[in-house]
């Protein structure tokens, strides 16, 4: 129990500012999960256009403070080499040949 009323108000502060990190978290690991099933089996048009949302959601997560802009933007460089990487060169080859 806080035993003046300016430790309370932080309480109750902290409590509040739990909720909306909780709730930022849920969406982050929820459109990461996504994004991570669609690379795994979707087309590299529907990837390329979910890995907009995505970037939307981390910069969003940004703006509201939720999440560092680095740690945004290593996740997206992360993500986007999967997204984007260029097929194996073996995979090319058989194509040519």
């Amino acid at each position: 129990m806080p035993n003046t009323r300016s430790a309370a108000k932080q309480a109750r502060k902290s409590l509040r500012k739990k909720g909306y990190n909780l709730k930022a978290k849920k969406e982050l690991q929820q459109v990461s999960r996504q994004m991570r099933e669609k690379v795994a089996s979707g087309t590299r048009e529907e990837v390329a256009g979910f890995f907009s949302q995505y970037q939307s959601v981390l910069d969003r997560l940004v703006k509201r403070g939720r999440l560092t802009r680095n740690a945004a933007a290593r996740r997206k460089q992360r993500v986007a080499k999967s997204v984007f990487a260029s097929p194996s060169s073996g995979e090319e080859e058989a194509k040519q040949g």
